[in-house]
Order: C-alpha cells, then sequence, then structure tokens
C-alpha cells in the first residue's frame, strides 16, 4: 500500500459514499487509481461497480489529481459474447 493509496481512500470515504465498513473496497479502488490502472474489474457492486457511486468515485479522483480507472464487471468488460 502506497501513502497516495492510503490519503485517496480516506478522501473516497469521505467525499465519495464510501461508508466506513467499506475502507477496503476505497482502498481497492485508491490503488488502482494511483498505480495508473486503466479498468478496475469487480463483482463489487454495493460500493464499487455502482452507478451511483461510480460519478461520485470519479468526481473524487479527479479532484484529487488522478485519472480514475473505468470500473465495471467482467460482464461488462466482455459486452454480449
Amino acid at each position: 500500500m502506497t501513502d497516495a493509496g492510503s490519503v485517496l481512500a480516506e478522501r473516497l470515504q469521505a467525499l465519495a459514499a464510501f461508508p466506513t465498513k467499506a475502507g477496503v473496497d476505497a482502498l481497492h479502488v485508491a490503488i488502482a487509481t494511483v498505480h495508473g490502472m486503466d479498468y478496475l474489474l469487480t463483482w463489487n457492486l454495493r460500493h464499487i461497480a455502482n452507478a451511483e457511486q461510480r460519478p461520485l468515485i470519479d468526481h473524487t479522483c479527479r479532484a484529487a489529481g488522478y485519472r480514475p480507472p473505468v470500473i465495471c464487471t467482467p460482464d461488462e468488460l466482455m459486452g454480449d459474447s
């Protein structure tokens, strides 16, 4: 874990609707973001791959100076194959 990842995770919890109990989820997004991942694939539909949360996550990451990864489920990435 990086200091930048921890800082961004704390911002995500404070600003992007990650509840306290979802600290690991915020850290997952933060680490992917600070390391410049293009995609973050997850089955976590409650806190990460959630249509209502994605704009808040994107805004928080961009406000911190990062380009957020595209967050999606594996099914969304693969399309209708």
